[in-house]
């Protein structure tokens, strides 16, 4: 809180603000801890009027309680679940993608992370009938894909270019780390403040405009352990709510459209459970056995 001064709040006068820095009494945290009595009877104060003032900076400069029954019904209210079109994909986000939170998808090359973001990306805008934001900062964004997608769900040219009329609902950053990467290499001795920045900057986004913010991230190799973990370190991880890892491994389909997607991170379920999702035809999923691996 700030100094006392002249004008601060009303009934804080010059004379006023001189006689209690004379007694050491400088900020408003002094004013609203000490014992107004006793600042009367050496400053020569009006109690009530010390009174009055107090209430008037609490008033005016203090936080205003929130009851958290109210906070949870305003949270209800203002967050949308949207279906990916994937239905597996949706039990392991337990229903879907939340507005106001970030979703990570991880995975190394030919995992399905951009094929996994057209399928939201169609079905957001197609069969939800809302607006997506698609930023493709590695290039591989093409019209032809998402024709094909729109294709095997409308067969109708005049239905596919039918615009949406419907609100901003997802936005998807495919993939975050094109954008970040090369802020974190080299001299760039900022690189990890602009990182976070950015991080603050798209859960700020998610947040205000209650979207549901998709981004994509890669894998790297630990260079203590040599094992495969996602990208951008440590500091990133705690940006996404949720985190899930596509792999192409034993038992994915790695020729195929099967991946297995397993949950690594969420505020909802437990991780570690894993779903075997099909990223390539557009329609109602076999249903595929759920797997529970162990705890990432």
């Amino acid at each position: 809180m700030g100094v006392l001064r002249a004008g601060l709040c009303p009934g804080l006068t010059q004379d006023m603000a001189q006689l209690l820095r004379s007694r050491g009494i400088k900020t408003v945290v002094d004013l609203v801890s000490a014992d107004l009595e006793e600042v009367a009877q050496k400053c020569g104060l009006s109690y009530k009027a010390l009174v009055a003032l107090r209430r008037v900076l609490l008033a005016q400069l203090s936080a205003f309680p929130f009851n958290g029954a109210d906070l949870y019904e305003e949270l209800k209210t203002s967050t949308a679940i949207l279906s990916t079109g994937i239905a597996s994909l949706d039990k392991l986000l337990d229903a879907g993608l939340y507005t106001g939170e970030v979703t990570e998808i991880v995975g190394g090359p030919g995992s399905g992370k951009t094929q996994v973001c057209l399928r939201v990306a169609a079905n957001v805008a197609h069969g939800l009938q809302q607006n997506v934001l698609y930023i493709d900062s590695t290039g591989g964004l093409t019209a032809s894909r998402i024709l094909q997608l729109l294709q095997a769900r409308t067969p109708e040219e005049e239905e596919q270019v039918t615009s949406s009329s419907g609100t901003l609902k997802v936005v998807v950053v495919d993939s975050v780390t094109a954008v970040v990467a090369p802020l974190l290499g080299g001299q760039q001795r900022e690189g990890l403040a602009l990182m976070m920045q950015l991080a603050r900057e798209l859960k700020t986004l998610a947040r205000d405009l209650s979207v549901a913010l998709v981004v994509t991230n890669h894998m790297t190799r630990d260079r203590d352990s040599g094992q495969l973990k996602p990208a951008l370190g440590r500091s990133w991880s705690f940006v996404p709510s949720t985190r899930l890892l596509l792999d192409t491994g034993q038992g994915a389909g790695a020729s195929g459209s099967w991946r297995m997607a397993c949950l690594t991170k969420s505020p909802r379920l437990p991780t570690g459970f894993q779903e075997m999702v099909d990223i390539g035809t557009w329609g109602t999923p076999v249903q595929s056995p759920t797997l529970q691996g162990d705890h990432m």
